[in-house]
């Protein structure tokens, strides 16, 4: 079973901001994050990234990009995420679930490319729905969960 853990949470108020990020959130159940613009009923409630795709961009770009400037929510280290595909399920802390609903989405000139002139959600990004709620925080084990 893949796992790594949650390098980071970010949130913003409203939809099309940079996001800052917190210490802990509670993810709501078929909504997303507590307080985070992005929230609501609709398939693309809770954006994941890898830490490594961060870190790559900085190192290749010459960048310091720190957690929340991609717009993402969560940053996760240590796991693969290219292996999972729509309906994989990823298991935070001890019981949140997410639910990968779409792989990247549309380009467009985001406020993340107007601002540091580079963007990887649309191409690496995980969407997500929040199957089961629960607390979170900085650190949790993230695992991808068999297909049962």
């Amino acid at each position: 079973m893949a796992e790594g853990n949650l390098h980071s949470i970010c949130i913003a108020a409203e939809r099309g901001q940079l996001k800052y990020e917190v210490a802990e959130a509670q993810l709501i159940t078929d909504f997303g994050i507590e307080n985070d613009g992005h929230a609501g009923d609709w398939g693309r409630q809770v954006t994941c990234l890898a830490w490594e795709s961060v870190k790559r961009v900085n190192r290749e770009k010459n960048m310091q990009i720190g957690p929340g400037q991609f717009a993402e929510n969560l940053l996760i280290e240590g796991l693969d995420l290219s292996e999972a595909g729509v309906g994989s399920k990823l298991k935070i802390g001890n019981d949140a679930v997410l639910e990968v609903s779409q792989i990247g989405k549309e380009d467009h000139p985001s406020v993340v490319t107007r601002t540091l002139g580079v963007t990887l959600l649309p191409y690496e990004g995980l969407f997500c729905r929040v199957i089961h709620g629960g607390h979170i925080k900085k650190g949790d084990m993230v695992e991808v969960l068999a297909d049962v």
